[in-house]
């Protein structure tokens, strides 16, 4: 049942998904009910939550337009299932704002492979991703993406691998000016965290198990599907896939590194993770197996909001 409402793209797919995205978003704030309700406070609640939905949107652009799936709504339903998993990663903004301009930045080097303005895109996806580790500093590991892009889409020149360095020092000279003006200091706007914790206590609990689990599970099962079928794909698409599974990897290594494990950095793996699932859910054959596999997804998140 699940499979044949969201094997087609449909609005009402959309507002399903926005219903889940809502859902994991309430559920994570039922500890701030009694706080004194502001226009602040409304405001930040709001911003948070359109951010959540602009990503999905985002996201899901960026797959259609680059054929990294069928013409099907798997790929946000899971990315919104994924919030409803971990809810906590609706909670933190700066992560929020940090995996939307990472997004940005991938869309940019996933379009590469027009071989259409290659300097303006590798400038583009550098500024995202450098705006992206302002929010969040481990972000800018995902830099590692274009230096791979640059080996699958574009050829020798030195200047394409000279012109990602020049979006980066562009928008450190912004920052700078910005942390003069606002705070009187050149570097005080860089005060998101550096630090590496590999302290994983934090996860020693039912729904984090059982979360965490899932998603590592279906994620690296799903991969082993879909690096098997990349050579099935058209010869301009294979770039654009070897790309998102190395976006899972480095996603994955942000989860790692990060310095205060709450749950919230797993919302890098989300998008990647999305994408590997659905072309893994569409090479199932047997019905019932595909329907299985999807309710399972489905009804799971759930569960843990019982837990």
């Amino acid at each position: 049942m699940i499979t044949s409402i969201f094997n087609k793209s449909k609005i009402i797919n959309l507002i399903i998904v926005f219903f889940i995205t809502l859902l994991a978003f309430v559920t994570a704030r039922t500890n701030i009910i009694n706080e004194t309700i502001t226009p602040v406070f409304v405001f930040n609640q709001l911003s948070a939550f359109f951010i959540c939905a602009i990503t999905i949107l985002v996201f899901n652009f960026i797959v259609t337009k680059n054929n990294l799936t069928k013409s099907n709504s798997y790929e946000i339903l899971l990315f919104s299932l994924f919030f409803l998993t971990l809810v906590q990663t609706t909670n933190h903004t700066n992560i929020l704002i940090s995996n939307f301009f990472v997004l940005l930045g991938i869309r940019r080097i996933i379009s590469l492979r027009s071989q259409k303005n290659i300097k303006s895109k590798l400038f583009d996806a550098a500024l995202w991703i450098a705006f992206a580790s302002l929010f969040y500093f481990w972000a800018i590991l995902f830099f590692i993406v274009i230096i791979f892009s640059l080996f699958f889409y574009a050829d020798n020149s030195l200047r394409h691998w000279i012109i990602p360095s020049i979006g980066v020092a562009t928008v450190f000279s912004i920052a700078v000016g910005v942390s003069i003006i606002m705070y009187n200091d050149y570097f005080e706007i860089f005060n998101s965290s550096r630090g590496i914790s590999y302290d994983f206590s934090v996860y020693n609990s039912t729904n984090y198990i059982v979360a965490i689990t899932m998603l590592i599970s279906f994620g690296i099962w799903s991969s082993i599907f879909y690096l098997q079928n990349i050579k099935k794909q058209k010869k301009d698409l294979r770039a654009s896939f070897k790309i998102v599974i190395i976006t899972a990897i480095i996603a994955f290594v942000v989860v790692l590194f990060a310095p205060d494990k709450n749950g919230s950095e797993f919302l890098f793996l989300f998008a990647p993770l999305a994408i590997i699932i659905t072309n893994y859910i569409q090479t199932i054959e047997d019905k019932w197996f595909r329907e299985v596999f999807v309710a399972i997804l489905f009804i799971m998140p759930f569960v843990l909001l019982m837990l």
